[in-house]
C-alpha cells in the first residue's frame, strides 16, 4: 500500500520561509503526476501546486512567485519551497496525486502557522 508522509512545517513569522518534503512508498513514483494541497480551519482543503511526471509546474495564484514545487525521483520525494510567507497560509498541507494519476489515501499533513 502506498503511503504518503509529509514534514516539514513548522511556526515562523511572515516574511519567513519553510521547505516542506512528501515521502511517497512504492516503486511507481516516478510515474505520477504530484500535488501539494492545503487546507485552512473551517476552509475547503485546496490545490496549491503540482507537478506533473514529467515535472510541468503550476501554481495557484494565490502563491504564485512565492512557493516552488520539485521532486526527486530518486528519493521518491516531493518538495514544496515556501518563500514570503503569510498569515494567510496558515495551514494543514497534505501532499497527494494531481491530475489523472490515482488519488492516493491522505497522509496525516504537516501544519503550517506564519505568525504576522
Amino acid at each position: 500500500q502506498v503511503q504518503l508522509v509529509e514534514s516539514g512545517g513548522g511556526l515562523v513569522q511572515a516574511g519567513g520561509s519553510l521547505r516542506l518534503s512528501c515521502i511517497v512508498s512504492g516503486r511507481i513514483f516516478s510515474l505520477y503526476n504530484m500535488g501539494w494541497y492545503r487546507q485552512a480551519p473551517g476552509k475547503q482543503r485546496e490545490s496549491v501546486a503540482t507537478i506533473t511526471n514529467v515535472r510541468v509546474t503550476n501554481y495557484a495564484d494565490s502563491v504564485k512567485g512565492r512557493f516552488s514545487i520539485s521532486r526527486d525521483n530518486g528519493k521518491n520525494t516531493v518538495y514544496l519551497q515556501m518563500n514570503s510567507l503569510k498569515p494567510e497560509d496558515t495551514a494543514v498541507y497534505y501532499c497527494n496525486t494531481a491530475f489523472s494519476s490515482p488519488r492516493l489515501d491522505w497522509g496525516q499533513g504537516t501544519q503550517v502557522t506564519v505568525s504576522s
